[in-house]
């Protein structure tokens, strides 16, 4: 019996069954994590979208689990990220284990003065249920269609026609665009005749979440916990975490060419298990066995079909970076689909989401694919490294920076592309902005969602058309006499992790498109917006 109890989702009769049409212009197909929020971006911005989903419940076992401070603002602003916070584990310290010795540890999120943490790990079936409540606060938006399986599209110039099959029979539904959010395995992908390129790796792992109610962390903690040959699996390595419900997950390397099917029974499972945990009761809720893939497609665009999450780009679990990099593609695509379908915007602005977040998951591959290297080295030259490497590490700092065991996701900076205009500033042009406490609630907030103008320390901010905020040092805040919003920085962060003096034009998905130093001519701001909405100059 699972720990989380799966609810069936009701079949709803479609109206093209009788002759009718929703008219939504977007068909999103896959109703997991990046789906589902996918239309929630769309109905943030007022579109419409269908969602059609071959199955009727939330993904069965944990699989996602560790949720990025990035990827946690941005469901903040979807509207699902405090309840997250309050029922996921968070943590931010990872220990590093060599044999039985602990090597290092490290903090992920020294600093005060962040809405949210460096990492919350909360299963995979908790976000797709909060994200499903959520899309249901949108009724008009976001037309929710289990049990509808897509089973062919024609794509045109201006549309693309889906064949749909239900438990009541076919139809055929007109959408203006397709988002092909179905995973790794993705249907459309494949009759697309389209193919991944990267690396597949030949190691095998397990993956055993277990239920157990005493934990092996210290009281009130949670942590990453990663060895290279412990003596509980010599030659090997393996991996601890927390989730909710008393959950664990422990993720064991493997034997080449190990049979899967063997490996997953809990004859093999139990008692390696019982090796890292002593005499702790437990109970296995979830077994899975998987290979490491670093691919992607070479294009996330095609015409009017887009690939969204792992439809267009699978990684190695290690390092956090499937699910965050799929959640950080929907962050980059709603704004601009939204702005090309509400005429604010061409629609090759659509091809800044390939050039984005290709080049995003370019970035997660290539450290995905170090990691795997590093773990399972493939040469006499990557083992002598790793050997030596770890042999130095007890006792030399220098070399515990070179050992690596999933570099954990971080945001991806965007700059030096096309939608940037290039500056200097605390904040890089291309980078995603910083939070901090500001006014009587947080700066990420304020500036996500729309292209807003920020200035920090009293900087004066011209009517350029758009949002504009103002941040400023504490008692100063009534002084200003402006005519758009200011907000004290009541701890200090702001202003040390921003500058003073500075302003920044924020994209919608919370990423610097140009800062501004001293005295800002609402044309800069002007030319930067028009530049940031793929316009090369002022209509």
């Amino acid at each position: 019996m699972p720990a989380y109890s799966y609810t069936p989702q009701p079949f709803l009769r479609p109206p093209e069954l009788d002759g009718g049409s929703t008219g939504a212009p977007v068909a999103i197909v896959g109703a997991g994590p990046i789906g589902l929020a996918m239309a929630i971006d769309l109905a943030l911005h007022g579109i419409r979208s269908v969602v059609l989903d071959d199955n009727n419940v939330v993904s069965v076992g944990s699989r996602a689990i560790c949720w990025a401070k990035r990827t946690l603002e941005i469901f903040d602003r979807l509207g699902i990220g405090e309840r997250m916070l309050k029922k996921g584990v968070t943590w931010k310290v990872g220990r590093l284990f060599h044999g039985d010795e602990e090597v290092y540890s490290f903090d992920l999120l020294p600093e005060e003065g962040h809405k949210y943490p460096a990492f919350v790990n909360l299963q995979q079936y908790y976000v797709e249920e909060y994200l499903l409540d959520r899309a249901r606060q949108f009724p008009d938006l976001i037309d929710l269609r289990f049990l509808s399986k897509v089973v062919g599209h024609d794509a045109r110039a201006d549309g693309v026609t889906l064949r749909v099959e239900t438990p009541q029979g076919g139809y055929a539904l007109e959408a203006q665009w397709l988002l092909a959010c179905d995973g790794a395995k993705s249907a459309t992908r494949e009759r697309m005749g389209l193919t991944f390129t990267g690396q597949t790796f030949e190691e095998q792992f397990l993956i055993a979440d277990i239920e157990m109610e005493q934990s092996p962390f210290a009281q009130d903690t949670a942590e990453r916990w990663f060895w290279f040959d412990p003596s509980f699996h010599p030659g090997k390595s393996a991996l601890l975490h927390m989730q909710p419900d008393n959950i664990y997950r422990i993720d064991l390397q493997l034997d080449p060419g190990a049979d899967a099917k063997a490996e997953a029974s809990e004859d093999r499972v139990v008692p390696r298990i019982r090796a890292i945990v002593g005499e702790r009761p437990f109970r296995l809720d979830w077994l899975s066995v998987y290979k490491f893939r670093c691919i992607k497609l070479d294009r996330f665009v095609h015409g009017r079909v887009v690939f969204v999450g792992d439809s267009a780009h699978v990684v190695s679990p290690f390092g956090a970076r499937g699910g965050n990099g799929g959640i950080q593609d929907v962050d980059n695509l709603g704004w601009k689909l939204a702005a090309v379908l509400t005429g604010e915007a061409e629609e090759a602005l659509i091809e800044s989401y390939d050039e984005e977040r290709g080049h995003g998951s370019a970035e997660n591959i290539r450290n995905s694919a170090r990691s795997t290297n590093f773990m399972t080295p493939k040469t006499p030259i990557e083992a002598l490294f790793r050997h030596e490497t770890l042999r130095m590490a007890h006792d030399q700092p220098f070399a515990r920076r070179l050992i690596n065991s999933g570099r954990l996701s971080q945001p991806c900076s965007l700059e030096g592309l096309s939608l940037q205009t290039p500056g200097e500033g605390r904040v890089r042009p291309g980078e995603p902005m910083i939070d901090a406490p500001v006014g009587e609630g947080w700066l990420l907030p304020r500036l996500q969602g729309a292209f807003t103008l920020v200035g920090f320390g009293g900087i004066d901010l011209p009517d350029a058309g758009l949002r504009r905020i103002g941040i400023c040092r504490p008692g100063q805040g009534h002084e200003t006499g402006r005519d758009y919003e200011i907000h004290e920085d009541r701890e200090g962060h702001a202003l040390r992790r921003y500058g003073t003096g500075l302003a920044y034009l924020v994209r919608p998905d919370g990423h610097a498109a140009a800062v501004f130093h001293g005295e800002v001519p609402a044309g800069a701001v002007k030319a930067a917006l028009a530049r940031a909405m793929g316009q090369r100059e002022m209509a």
